[in-house]
């Protein structure tokens, strides 16, 4: 009777450990994600642009050709081995140099090449087609972020960062993954406008990264030095997701592409909405700047740019070395700095922040400065970023 009441403890303990387990992953179930990944996913993305539609039927054709040369292939193969085998007394045919047989498997492969080739090739001609687009937009990847740049159409001279919501991030760090879009969701999503062919010029700044939104069907390196582009036309209005999908360092699971599709009129009052605050936000590049002035922006600019890797004290994290007691941070030329911040450090660890205006760059620099136990006192104007920069 005792050993009953043990093994039936035993069983119920482990239920008890069975639900919990069950109510733990019913906490972090997670839903489809409109223009994402969904749940237990087969298929391709559901297409919002002709070559997505393309790439999947093309998928799905090819699947099902080889799936059944698959079934010819091995159903002979098996066939012949159970019809004619040894213990039948089957015996071997004695023939070579079959021209019967040197045709079909010279033809029949060919003839299966040129169907397969046709189609695809149609699709990859149109796919690299970038000519008569409505908006050229400039992609450049930065570990471990995207700067969009609209350079001509409407909208040109609009220009942002778009990083992985600050969120998110803290998430990650703390090992408590939630909602549907986790790590998925930016800042300053792209936004373009609907039915309208979209340009995307491609580069990097560091190292190789790779621009990719599944529901658009494209993927294009981005690489040092060079230019490569690629293009879409989304026919629906909505959010669609991708991710750089090249592994590009440290960071690389958090550098998301998100893309807002909007109405034409909706699309209109974004850029208005834009070129107003641009407006705004635009600095005099001859002022001098207080140091109250610089450190309230500086801080900003740091929580935007930098944290992710040197956090929010400055102590740094695993590879990326502290600002806070950096010699280069409380060294009285503040030319060392600044060459760091423009340029870049350590192959690419440190990247180039070029794409930050003078005022940021100033900003940042005498941020690290004067925070933590860093208290130097030193001020960097912008006119000192603008110099160094010639």
């Amino acid at each position: 009777m005792k050993t009953i009441l043990t093994l039936w403890g035993k069983l119920g303990q482990a239920g008890l450990a069975a639900g919990a387990l069950l109510a733990t992953h019913a906490a972090l179930a997670v839903n489809d994600l409109p223009g994402g990944p969904a749940v237990n996913q087969l298929d391709l993305h559901p297409p919002v642009t002709q070559i997505a539609a393309d790439v999947r039927s093309l998928h799905n054709i090819m699947m099902l050709l080889c799936t059944v040369i698959f079934v010819l292939v091995f159903g002979v193969m098996f066939y012949s081995i159970f019809k004619h085998r040894r213990s039948k007394g089957a015996k071997a045919a004695n023939f070579h140099e079959s021209v019967k047989v040197e045709i079909a498997w010279t033809v029949v492969p060919f003839i299966i090449v040129i169907f397969m080739a046709l189609p695809a090739t149609k699709t990859v001609v149109a796919m690299k087609d970038t000519s008569s687009a409505g908006l050229t937009i400039k992609a450049t990847g930065v570990q471990w972020k995207w700067v969009y740049d609209y350079l001509k159409g409407e909208g040109e001279g609009i220009g942002f960062i778009s990083s992985l919501d600050a969120a998110q991030r803290r998430m990650s760090d703390a090992g408590k993954a939630s909602g549907d879009d986790y790590l998925l969701k930016v800042d300053n999503p792209l936004v373009v406008p609907v039915d309208t062919k979209i340009r995307i010029i491609l580069t990097a700044s560091d190292v190789i990264h790779a621009f990719m939104v599944p529901s658009f069907g494209i993927k294009q390196d981005a690489i040092p030095g060079f230019v490569r582009d690629t293009w879409f036309r989304a026919t629906k209005t909505g959010d669609y997701y991708g991710q750089c999908a090249e592994l590009c360092g440290k960071e690389h699971a958090y550098m998301p592409i998100h893309v807002k599709v909007l109405s034409q009129a909706d699309y209109s009052a974004w850029v208005g909405a834009q070129m107003k605050k641009m407006a705004a936000n635009a600095d005099d590049p001859a002022k001098t700047w207080s140091l109250d002035e610089l450190l309230a922006r500086g801080e900003k600019v740091y929580s935007a740019n930098c944290m992710v890797c040197h956090q929010a004290h400055g102590k740094g994290l695993g590879p990326f070395k502290p600002l806070d007691g950096a010699a280069v941070v409380l060294d009285a030329d503040k030319n060392k700095q600044i060459a760091v911040l423009l340029n870049g450090q350590k192959e690419g660890t440190m990247p180039a922040w070029k794409q930050l205006s003078d005022v940021e760059l100033a900003a940042v620099i005498t941020y690290t400065k004067n925070s933590w136990t860093n208290k130097t006192g030193q001020a960097v104007q912008p006119a000192d970023i603008l110099a160094a920069r010639k």
